[in-house]
């Protein structure tokens, strides 16, 4: 068959693309090996929501169980499992009936790519048929990056596709990696009744965010029992009938640790076993090489996600679908703005950030204004009882500028928004301290840290 646009993927970035290109009046395709949805939908942003809902609902009913009576308490985690497993089923069917809507024809199999805008289709290794198009966009996302030396025993070393479906709840695990997949698993197995140690290789947890929310997030876990090595890695594995050995290399010793499995949360790598080598496509450490409006060196040919540099994010991913699309048809969309992305964790409690952290505004020279203002200040978190946290916020001396903020506590990634639309209108502490926010909220936390930043707080 002959289309305008095939889509190679149907994840966050996959089927936003294949949608907009039907909109936009392209005869559009896509080519899925697996379900719809992708990583994302199916073993990655959605299900561990769920998981992690689900253990922030056992925390609040544990804390509360004297003001209602609750004596015993009784944890099914294979129906916690099976509920998450539900509801990326209702999601997926979302996607299937906006395929359908947009008439977009859904091609089940593994794609490789052939010279003359060709693509083969495999399914169990057997090829089933061939499409053309005008213009393919590879959206083929990531895979679990694991280390070699990790690779001897899948059913031991485990990524997050079989951290959503163990059998059973492991007594002790060990979680190698604390970016945000490592954190989020650790809170929910943890919160579980899981004994979790949490190995990092960088001085300090969650090492991509500002130093001061690393430092807060190691504190919460220290207090609530996730125990923690950082400036650590794993030297030697070794097997027995009841689970692991991993000798761990520490700054300051070495240590022995048994538990019954590992898993390994070190990040992803691009999942581009395609047939790029047969079409001439550049790549670059692993990722696909593409300019401004996500095209290749080879004519016709898109890449967007988690298979070209940048940050490796579901919300990214969509973004860069539409924007490469409505490229193809000459739309001329506006750019993203690659520095005003935010990034969420969702364990308890939650991470989010845009922008600069302070290190980074300084290595960049500025002369900075820093604001911060604790949850425990506030009047609705003291009413949720979620008074762990805060928010920081960082502006440029010179000009104002709103360089980053930083927030750690209870929903923080329902609030970051405000900055990144605030940012985006390049909005002053001016505008922001003249906005009147509503009381009680969260979000009074975002003013209040301005005013700290300027010398004008009120409640500190």
């Amino acid at each position: 068959m002959n289309f305008d646009v095939i889509v190679l993927g149907s994840g966050p970035g996959g089927y936003i693309a294949s949608i907009r290109s039907a909109q936009l009046g392209m005869k559009t395709a896509v080519i899925e090996k697996d379900s719809l949805g992708g990583v994302c939908l199916n073993w990655g942003c959605i299900p561990t929501k769920s998981i992690l809902n689900s253990a922030k609902i056992l925390q609040e009913i544990k804390k509360n169980k004297k003001l209602f009576g609750i004596n015993q308490i009784k944890v099914d985690f294979s129906q916690i499992l099976s509920k998450s497993r539900n509801i990326v089923d209702k999601m997926r069917k979302r996607i299937s009936f906006l395929m359908k809507k947009n008439g977009i024809h859904v091609i089940h199999g593994e794609a490789k790519l052939k010279k003359g805008k060709k693509i083969e289709i495999f399914r169990d290794k057997q090829k089933i048929g061939e499409c053309y198009a005008s213009h393919i966009i590879i959206a083929t996302g990531g895979k679990p990056k694991i280390e070699k030396k990790f690779q001897q025993n899948p059913k031991k070393i485990i990524g997050y596709k079989e951290a959503l479906s163990l059998s059973k709840l492991p007594k002790k695990m060990i979680i190698i990696g604390s970016g945000s997949i490592g954190l989020e698993f650790s809170y929910f197995y943890h919160s579980m009744g899981t004994e979790v140690i949490l190995i990092e290789l960088f001085p300090k947890l969650f090492p991509s965010g500002d130093e001061e929310i690393s430092d807060q997030i190691k504190f919460i876990f220290d207090k609530i029992g996730i125990k923690s090595y950082v400036s650590s890695f794993i030297k030697k594995i070794n097997y027995t009938d009841k689970g692991i050995i991993v000798d761990i290399k520490n700054s300051k010793k070495n240590i022995t640790i048994e538990a019954e499995i590992v898993l390994s949360a070190i990040g992803t790598i691009p999942n581009i076993n395609i047939g790029l080598e047969e079409i001439g496509i550049k790549t670059k450490d692993g990722f696909i090489v593409v300019d401004e409006k996500y095209r290749t060196n080879i004519e016709g040919y898109y890449a967007i996600g988690d298979v070209i540099e940048g940050p490796s994010l579901a919300h990214v991913a969509s973004n860069e679908a539409i924007s490469c699309i409505e490229n193809i048809k000459e739309l001329n969309p506006q750019k993203i703005d690659y520095g005003n992305i935010p990034k969420c964790v969702y364990c308890s409690p939650e991470i989010a950030s845009v922008g600069y952290t302070e290190k980074q505004a300084k290595e960049k020279g500025y002369k900075i204004k820093v604001g911060k203002f604790p949850f425990h200040s506030i009047g609705k978190s003291i009413c949720d009882e979620n008074i762990e946290g805060f928010v920081k916020v960082i502006f440029d001396e010179k000009y104002d500028e709103w360089l980053g903020c930083h927030m750690i506590g209870n929903n923080v990634s329902e609030l970051i928004s405000e900055v990144v639309v605030a940012r985006k209108l390049e909005a002053t502490n001016y505008e922001i301290m003249g906005s009147i926010h509503p009381h009680p909220s969260l979000s009074e936390s975002i003013l209040e840290s301005i005013f700290h930043a300027y010398g004008k707080s009120i409640h500190l």
